[in-house]
């Protein structure tokens, strides 16, 4: 029988984030991991299925999330709409679940890493498949659903560097609904404004009134 180990999954996530900041992804073992979090390597591999999984767990039960938000948008809803509230909601349980000091540590990690980043965005690419996904299942269109998708995480991308950034105060849901709401003013129809010759009445060319 496995031997009771409290709160080993956040020993070893803390111990992981140490390592990577002091000596760098690629330079750290498991066994160093678990050294530092007072466990063993099968302990290790008891939570996690690499190294990786440290910056990425979780991914699969937020992805299941967007799904679920999407499908319970209002009907009324635009395909838009649904996408922005479905990441607004998943920006929330991130917030919730790590809170912004791990986010940046996270941050940083992976931006000094080519792997890690294209890891990243893997998972961002996916995020949008689940999206689209989860909209056409709505009877979206398959053009509207991917645009209305890859804008969202796009918008999901610019808000979230900015909340891990140092000169925002936001929280994330909030940063993720203003982005929004600026994308939106991006590609609302502007009124032409009036000119000269839209005021002053065209000239008769000869026919009598």
């Amino acid at each position: 029988m496995a031997r009771w180990e409290p709160n080993a999954r956040g020993r070893l996530e803390q111990a992981a984030m140490e390592l990577y900041a002091e000596r760098g992804f690629d330079q750290t073992t498991v066994a160093e991991i678990a050294a530092r979090a007072g466990l063993t390597e099968r302990t290790f591999f008891r939570h996690y299925a690499d190294k990786r999984e440290v910056l990425f767990g979780g991914s699969e039960a937020l992805s299941e999330r967007l799904v679920a938000s999407v499908a319970g948008a209002p009907d009324s809803a635009t395909p838009l709409d649904a996408t922005a509230a479905a990441l607004e909601e998943a920006g929330a349980l991130i917030q919730a679940a790590r809170g912004r000091d791990f986010a940046r540590a996270r941050h940083s990690i992976i931006a000094a890493n080519a792997e890690l980043q294209e890891r990243e965005l893997i998972k961002l690419a996916s995020w949008g498949n689940t999206l689209a996904e989860a909209l056409r299942a709505r009877g979206v269109n398959r053009r509207a659903a991917t645009l209305a998708a890859e804008a969202g995480i796009a918008v999901f991308h610019v808000a979230f560097d900015r909340w891990v950034g140092d000169d925002e105060d936001g929280d994330l849901p909030t940063l993720i609904r203003e982005s929004f709401g600026e994308l939106k003013a991006l590609t609302a129809k502007r009124r032409k404004p009036a000119t000269a010759s839209d005021e002053t009445p065209s000239r008769s060319s000869g026919i009598a009134s």
